[in-house]
């Protein structure tokens, strides 16, 4: 049970005044009925002293409307603004800033233009996750970006069987630090990354953390239907060597969360000159590739041991799955 639903509010700013609409989807963390009809009478209360009151910027409306509930008993991952008194808010904007502010662990943004909660997308969906960074906007990577997606996507239909119906692929972005210690991103530039996304004809989760296991959790919350992520090799890279100090179980509690019901990860093969580029950033210890024909894939790479063992235990027990050179493009 995953309960949620929708609240919203009109009022006029002074009497005769064009109406304002603001409606926002709720997911409610309490375990009870009573303790969510509490939560959400808190809200509510919240909402409209926050609408006469704290209307000057978002982030004074947002942390009067959080104030004593949201984080920990409601998550809002979607809010819809309308009329005069929201004439400067946008919603891309609004969207990544419940993420940024950590009122939403997910926000979903669409490239039919028409934003939904990610309830709506997700449930009972057989997903392809293609998670990154995305720091290169320009459509040459743009191209890439939506090839590795499109090849994950037909990778997971040919393992579940022609019958079944299409996969849903995205992309999954974090606003959390790209490294512990360094600033988060700004909004303005996650939507500038956002936005060259969804110009490919891609839709985008925005994500509150940055570790795999945490999107993992997520789509889980809403499909028991298989969830693949796609991932460059320098991704899995990072993943392996990320330490997991906010974990009591660290490596092995991060990954078993991660591979959690019914997840595997398609290996995307890297040119090897790309992944010397991008190591080059990377704090590695313990790794190494060789390459065939100058492509290097997940079979090719080895961790010293002990976690050469894991990785190799996670290679022969299919949770990960190297994809062949022939599904990359070599445009």
């Amino acid at each position: 049970n995953d309960p949620h639903g929708w609240i919203g509010l009109r009022f006029q700013l002074q009497p005769g005044g064009p109406p304002n609409d603001i409606l926002l989807h709720i997911n409610m963390r309490d375990l009870s009925n009573v303790l969510q009809q509490e939560a959400i009478g808190i809200l509510g209360v919240n909402l409209i002293y926050a609408a006469f009151h704290q209307l000057a910027t978002k982030e004074s409306f947002f942390a009067g409307l959080a104030e004593d509930v949201v984080k920990k008993r409601i998550e809002i991952d979607y809010v819809d603004c309308r009329g005069p008194a929201f004439a400067n808010w946008d919603r891309p904007t609004l969207l990544a800033y419940l993420v940024s502010a950590g009122l939403a662990e997910a926000v979903f943004f669409s490239s039919a233009g028409t934003s939904v909660p990610p309830t709506e997308v997700l449930r009972k969906k057989a997903l392809v996750l293609a998670p990154g960074y995305f720091g290169h906007v320009d459509r040459g990577h743009g191209q890439i970006h939506t090839q590795m997606l499109a090849a994950g996507v037909q990778e997971l239909r040919q393992e579940l069987g022609q019958a079944t119906s299409t996969p849903m692929g995205i992309f999954s972005m974090s606003a959390a630090p790209p490294e512990p210690g360094e600033p988060a991103p700004e909004i303005p530039d996650l939507l500038r990354r956002i936005e060259a996304l969804l110009a490919q004809g891609g839709n985008v989760l925005l994500f509150r953390e940055r570790e795999l296991y945490t999107m993992t959790a997520l789509v889980n919350r809403y499909t028991d239907a298989p969830v693949r992520f796609v991932a460059g090799l320098s991704l899995l890279i990072r993943a392996f060597n990320d330490p997991y100090f906010n974990l009591e179980g660290r490596r092995l509690e991060g990954l078993s969360r991660l591979f959690a019901q019914n997840v595997r990860i398609y290996c995307y093969p890297m040119l090897m000159a790309d992944l010397q580029e991008v190591m080059k950033s990377v704090s590695r210890t313990g790794v190494e590739w060789s390459e065939k024909n100058g492509w290097v894939s997940a079979e090719q790479l080895r961790f010293a041991p002990p976690l050469g063992h894991l990785y190799a235990y996670l290679l022969a027990s299919n949770f990960l799955v190297p994809m062949q050179s022939h599904a990359v493009p070599t445009g």
